[in-house]
């Protein structure tokens, strides 16, 4: 029987050929935003949850630790074994899903519940990246599938940029359960609108399955994981650190509009992305790890100047929004209608490098010093764009 991942991207299953189906793309980034923002909330209610629940605010963030380990850890065999299920009402499931865990953590009345819904969220966040990139992809004629995908993806830099800190004005104004029960409702909305805006696509059938190690075997996907891997961990060594990254410039008492000046930036950088990745993927992946690395230089060496380190985290924002698009982008056009299975397989790569990132930047910063953690993420994004511009089946041009 022929393999049903032989084919470049055969990803589309009913597309569009007049205009991007925005009403459906703008759904999933509303899905992808509410997705995110359910992940780092208690980071910015972090005192209010510690103090009402008689936790440390350590444990608080435990909350967001367990959420993102458990995404990584469970995000290829739970694709594996949802495959067959039709993407509408898997998506549809998980958006609702999003809405119990909020509505679970807005409504509990002690830490531990509220780690059992968040480990669980974290395995619905796990499904939903692997999907979301291959969904949007279908919804479009291929030489469109790239910045379909920047659409999608744009929730998660304003998430970041706005998400967090609309939640967090909330939780002040009205009370962290509050903002809980709030984002719930909001994905309950949500799901609502994506039951009418998205198109369905049928699951896999079992005969059609490939198996894990086949769709790893595939060429170039180990390369695209690897440059996945360097990137992210390059960017979480030094971003999970920023705070004291900005106290040489001062800026550490400005660090929300540090924060915001990375968010909007990063938008811009999934809007470039977007417009280029359907037929310039490997230059844009170089783009951006060599503006990722400038930006580290420039902070490197100019971290006492407010202005550079503005410019820097600015050029950083932009390097950083694109990744997802790009990263994710490369893998569906490789594995065709396993692109599912292959965005899992990114998905944990993803998580697992958010991790590692924060563990040895970390390390970096007690052994040697915050100066040397752009130097740190300059080696591992050089790693990067070494296995991008040396794979040639990694991040090839789309073929018509």
């Amino acid at each position: 029987m022929a393999s049903p991942i032989t084919a470049p991207a055969p990803v589309v299953d009913a597309p569009s050929p007049t205009r991007l189906p925005y009403n459906g793309l703008l759904a999933l980034a509303a899905i992808v935003f509410v997705g995110v923002v359910t992940e780092i909330m208690p980071a910015g209610l972090l005192p209010q949850m510690s103090a009402d629940l008689g936790v440390t605010e350590a444990q608080i963030g435990w909350l967001v630790a367990a959420y993102a380990v458990t995404t990584a850890v469970t995000a290829i065999p739970l694709t594996a074994l949802t495959r067959a299920v039709p993407r509408k009402r898997l998506l549809l499931a998980l958006v609702v899903g999003f809405a119990l865990v909020s509505g679970v953590t807005a409504i509990a009345g002690d830490y531990t519940t509220i780690l059992v819904a968040r480990t669980i969220g974290g395995m619905l966040a796990g499904l939903l990246w692997a999907i979301a990139a291959g969904y949007a992809m279908r919804m479009v004629e291929p030489e469109h599938s790239g910045r379909a995908l920047s659409i999608a993806m744009v929730g998660t830099p304003l998430a970041f940029a706005f998400g967090l800190p609309i939640a967090t004005t909330l939780g002040a104004a009205l009370g962290w359960r509050s903002a809980f029960a709030v984002l719930a409702g909001l994905a309950l909305v949500l799901a609502a609108w994506a039951a009418l805006a998205l198109p369905g696509f049928p699951g896999e059938k079992a005969g059609s399955r490939p198996r894990l190690g086949t769709v790893l075997r595939l060429p170039g996907l180990v390369a695209v994981l690897a440059t996945t891997a360097a990137f992210v961990l390059a960017h979480n060594v030094a971003y999970t650190y920023i705070a004291p990254l900005t106290v040489p410039s001062g800026l550490d008492g400005h660090l929300d509009i540090v924060l915001l000046v990375f968010g909007v930036f990063a938008v811009a950088g999934v809007l470039v992305s977007g417009a280029l990745v359907d037929r310039h993927l490997r230059a844009m992946v170089l783009i951006a790890a060599v503006a990722l690395g400038a930006a580290m230089i420039a902070i490197g060496c100019l971290a006492a100047q407010p202005i550079a380190v503005y410019a820097a985290v600015a050029l950083w924002g932009i390097a950083y929004g694109g990744a997802p698009t790009l990263l994710q982008s490369a893998p569906a056009r490789i594995a065709g209608s396993a692109a599912d299975v292959a965005q899992s397989m990114v998905v944990a790569t993803w998580n697992g490098s958010i991790a590692a990132g924060a563990f040895i930047g970390g390390i970096v910063l007690e052994a040697a010093g915050v100066a040397a953690l752009p130097w740190v993420a300059l080696v591992l994004v050089a790693v990067a764009a070494l296995i991008a511009s040396t794979s040639r089946a990694a991040f090839a041009p789309l073929r018509h």
